[in-house]
């Protein structure tokens, strides 16, 4: 079995064949985890139809994505002081045994209380992926894999809803829970056989005050971007009371990380400008991603009439240019070392292709559309997976899984003020539009803008519908504009530092020492002087000062 050390020494043809097979649980862990979203979410129709619960079925995507959001950091801290195969395994039982549970669910009531169960394990497994292939696989290495990992979360997106109706026709709702159970098992099955990891023992105790406080405020800027706008009114007082909640919360747990002694997110990580500028970029890149993923295809079906029997193919111009970059950007920067022209094309190529997006109206012709879908999947094609790699590369080793635990939370984060924002701006637009053009004319709700519920009404008012959506875009993806320029500022930032082409070297551009380990090293620079001892030892990324 080779183990992490061996495969840095291997031949080149025999280590890229070695971490291949050694990344495959990984990748089907991967997989498990963005697919589930997709399948759950095209069966919920018939979930609704048999628990009932109606007023209830936000709550099934809500609980999961706190779950999710909230226990990522923990994961991640967890892979850092105790070896990431035990915690990374763990997180895959606590997943499947939540998709059983769900499977079995009596009622909505246990079905949000097991997707709640379904999301802390869905956060490991998200963590525990980007970290062990930070630890099997240096920076250097990584781009050579990043179009396998962009051609997965696009696998999902097109095949999950396809995947989902077929299994919600065929096998009924429980099975796209059930389901989760062979491909999870096979994940298990090859992650404890194939991967060798170091097993770690640390001694300090987990920041369970720290955890607690940064579950609260992730839990209220969730809530917060669900409900705002939809739920509840943005200025209402339950939308402030969670506002306040969340600052005060992550407050209290910025104060306390400088406190304690094994802080579940080490603050001196974000001293480091590379590893700051990723989490404004992953964000961006989720914010962007996700509110693409929601309103592209309502406009495709509304404006231009699109069929929605498989959503997912909508979204192909622009995912199929993503994998394509993603696997040009990680070829480029393996050979050559060097990464910064993909934040910086990749935020010039988001803030044009939002805007270019956000152009379109009711005369935009498909292929037009398509053009600028492209644009903006090149555009997340440069970042999906160099913000995780710089982000790793700016941290030492013993920091490798919060890193990379924090990336994904930044990502999700994003992603949720993405469908959150962009839904307020959308539903304010149309709503005044429609009222505009037909006062007193009630409002059609988000399912029932598609080509065939607008083919059954009146011309006037299937076109006023179509003339309000094609508004209630614009106003949406103008904000995406900004949020594209802002990843361009971010990217114009960022500083290439030469990325680590071994698992031993140290970091560039690392945090300073601290003053006891400068302490410890002049005392040890003096008795060498007095010939006394052996010559200090240099610190590296995995050999801190002891």
């Amino acid at each position: 079995m080779a183990t992490i050390g061996e495969v840095a020494e291997l031949p080149q043809t025999v280590r890229r064949h070695s971490v291949r097979v050694l990344l495959l649980p990984l990748m089907i862990a991967m997989l498990l985890s963005q697919l589930d979203n997709m399948v759950v979410a095209t069966a919920m129709p018939t979930v609704v139809g048999d628990l009932g619960g109606l007023e209830h079925l936000s709550w099934v995507v809500t609980a999961y994505t706190l779950a999710t959001a909230a226990a990522t950091p923990i994961w991640g801290k967890l892979g850092d002081m105790h070896g990431r195969k035990g915690v990374f395994i763990t997180a895959v039982v606590i997943f499947l045994v939540g998709s059983v549970l769900c499977g079995m669910a009596q009622d909505m009531g246990q079905l949000i209380g097991f997707r709640t169960i379904q999301g802390l394990g869905a956060g490991g497994l998200m963590a525990g992926v980007i970290a062990i292939v930070g630890d099997l696989v240096p920076p250097r290495e990584q781009g050579k894999y990043q179009g396998m990992i962009a051609g997965l979360m696009a696998l999902a997106m097109i095949g999950g809803p396809l995947v989902g109706g077929t299994i919600t026709d065929h096998l009924g709702w429980r099975w796209a829970f059930y389901i989760n159970l062979p491909i999870g098992l096979i994940a298990l099955v090859l992650a404890a056989v194939l991967l060798d990891l170091p097993a770690r023992r640390s001694q300090a105790r987990v920041d369970y005050l720290g955890a607690a406080l940064l579950m609260a405020g992730i839990t209220s800027i969730v809530l917060l971007t669900t409900w705002g706008g939809t739920e509840y009114a943005w200025g209402s007082g339950v939308i402030l009371s969670l506002a306040a909640a969340g600052v005060l919360s992550l407050a209290a747990f910025l104060h306390w990380q400088t406190r304690a002694a094994e802080p579940i997110v080490p603050l001196h990580i974000f001293r480091n400008r590379n590893f700051s500028l990723m989490a404004v970029l992953g964000a961006a890149t989720g914010f962007v991603m996700f509110g693409a993923v929601l309103f592209l295809p309502l406009y495709q079906q509304t404006v231009q009439g699109a069929s929605a029997t498989n959503s997912g193919l909508l979204l192909l111009p622009m995912l199929a240019t993503m994998i394509v970059v993603a696997a040009v950007a990680g070829k480029v920067t393996s050979d050559t070392g060097r990464y910064k022209v993909f934040p910086v094309a990749g935020g010039a190529l988001l803030f044009v292709g939002m805007y270019l997006i956000s152009t379109m109206d009711t005369g935009t012709s498909r292929p037009e559309s398509a053009l600028y879908m492209a644009l903006l999947g090149a555009g997340l094609g440069c970042l999906l997976q160099i913000t995780t790699l710089v982000a790793q590369n700016s941290v030492q080793m013993k920091d490798i899984g919060v890193a990379s635990a924090a990336a994904a939370l930044f990502r999700t984060l994003g992603s949720s003020f993405g469908v959150a924002v962009m839904g307020a701006l959308f539903h304010q637009r149309v709503a005044g539009t429609v009222a505009e053009r037909m006062p007193g004319r009630p409002l059609l709700e988000d399912a029932q803008l598609s080509a065939a519920s607008l083919a059954e009404l009146e011309a006037p008012v299937r076109e006023a519908y179509r003339y309000a959506t094609a508004a209630g875009t614009h106003t949406a993806f103008l904000f995406g504009t900004a949020v594209g320029a802002l990843a361009l500022v971010a990217g114009l930032l960022v500083k290439e530092v030469p990325l680590r082409k071994t698992m031993g070297d140290t970091v560039p551009d690392a945090v300073p020492a601290t003053a006891s380990e400068l302490g410890r090293a002049a005392s040890e620079i003096r008795r060498s002087d007095r010939g006394g001892g052996a010559p200090p030892r240099t610190p590296t990324a995995d050999q801190p000062f002891e």
